[in-house]
């Protein structure tokens, strides 16, 4: 069995990381379909804001909920499910939302919805749509059946963004300076933030040049709410963090050949074995297989000018194969041991279910790049 296969048949997560525009929503929904086929429950979470995930599933868009493929679609390729696929879109703002409403006490959860702090938290800080994605895996892996649950992770320029989600997060609900800092005034019973003197105070006139006095009663107000679900987050910040290191967990490293993404992949896989996760494979995807000798051949027949035309578009080819075969060999040379996949270049994007299956021949060893 190839590693993906070994993965299908074991794993329950499979995380697909790497930079932005490497192909990482197509391998993520294509090896979710394949385990769907081969018998085993499964969902692919994206948080991808484009719809290609949702047009190659066969489904007219998705959403923050749990939607099933229609097994009746992959009728046309003849192949019949053996388990139920679904697939589901992640809302930022609807998954922190979700949570908050099963963590926070009834009587806070519109005080945090309505805060400018938590908005931020929820839409915009570093970290939190990792964070989010992960919560939602580990909550998805402890209360229902799927058997695999598949990631497509934020596009991320940095790894550690991913990796150091969860102690991020929490180190922002759980700054003990800032409640240091910022709770006395309000357990005194006292609306402004006299902690600060905020008549004269040089520390007061400057952050409030920059954020208000307001702003400071909001970020206080919102400390000390949070204060009492911290137990809580520190909970599934450990889950999270455990799901991570998890043996049942694999990470595919999704690249293409292009030199720029390879030093970040490179970086990437180096970060991940120092942090103790599984690595699965690495998927280099976009290469541009050698001219087959037949190709040569059969522009050999063409008239003059076609056969100039058509012979200048295989050498072209042939530059752009070799240069991927050198990159393939410096991935190699720098990730030994770990299994490495490569998916051709298609002449069309991956927007249907027959390239989906298509791309699926390549990543569990059907079909295999020359």
């Amino acid at each position: 069995m190839t590693a993906l296969q070994t993965a299908l048949a074991n794993k329950r997560v499979l995380i697909c990381v790497g930079s932005g525009g490497v192909g990482k929503t197509t391998v993520a929904a294509t090896l979710a379909l394949r385990a769907a086929v081969d018998g085993r429950p499964s969902i692919v979470c994206t948080i991808d804001p484009a719809k290609r995930l949702a047009n190659s599933l066969g489904l007219s868009g998705l959403g923050n909920t749990e939607a099933e493929v229609p097994a009746s679609v992959l009728e046309p390729l003849g192949v019949k499910p053996k388990a139920a696929l679904h697939a589901m879109m992640l809302d930022m703002k609807a998954t922190w939302d979700d949570l908050i409403t099963r963590v926070a006490p009834p009587d806070q959860r519109e005080k945090i919805f309505a805060n400018r702090f938590y908005q931020s938290l929820s839409t915009a800080l570093a970290g939190s749509q990792e964070y989010i994605a992960m919560e939602k895996v580990w909550d998805l892996r402890r209360r229902s059946d799927y058997q695999l649950v598949v990631l497509d992770t934020p596009p991320t320029a940095h790894a550690l963004d991913f990796l150091d989600a969860p102690n991020r997060v929490l180190d922002f609900l759980d700054n003990e300076a800032a409640k240091w800092l910022l709770t006395p005034a309000l357990k005194a019973g006292k609306v402004g933030l006299s902690l600060f003197n905020l008549g004269g105070s040089y520390v007061t006139r400057a952050l409030s040049r920059f954020t208000g006095t307001e702003m400071l009663q909001e970020l206080s107000s919102f400390m000390v709410t949070l204060s009492s679900m911290n137990e809580g987050f520190r909970e599934r910040a450990r889950g999270v963090r455990e799901l991570l290191e998890d043996k049942t967990t694999g990470f595919v490293l999704v690249t293409s050949p292009n030199p720029e993404r390879l030093d970040e992949a490179i970086h990437f896989h180096k970060l991940l074995q120092q942090n103790r996760m599984e690595m699965t494979a690495i998927v280099v995807n976009r290469v541009h297989p050698l001219p087959t000798q037949a190709q040569w051949e059969d522009a050999a027949t063409l008239t003059p000018t076609r056969r100039a035309k058509v012979e200048e578009t295989l050498r072209e080819t042939q530059v752009l194969a070799q240069q991927d075969l050198e990159g393939l060999a410096q991935l190699r040379a720098a990730c030994p041991g770990t299994p490495l996949i490569q998916v051709p270049r298609f002449g069309l994007d991956v927007h249907d279910l027959t390239a989906l299956w298509g791309t699926g021949r390549y990543l569990l060893g059907d079909d295999v790049l020359a």
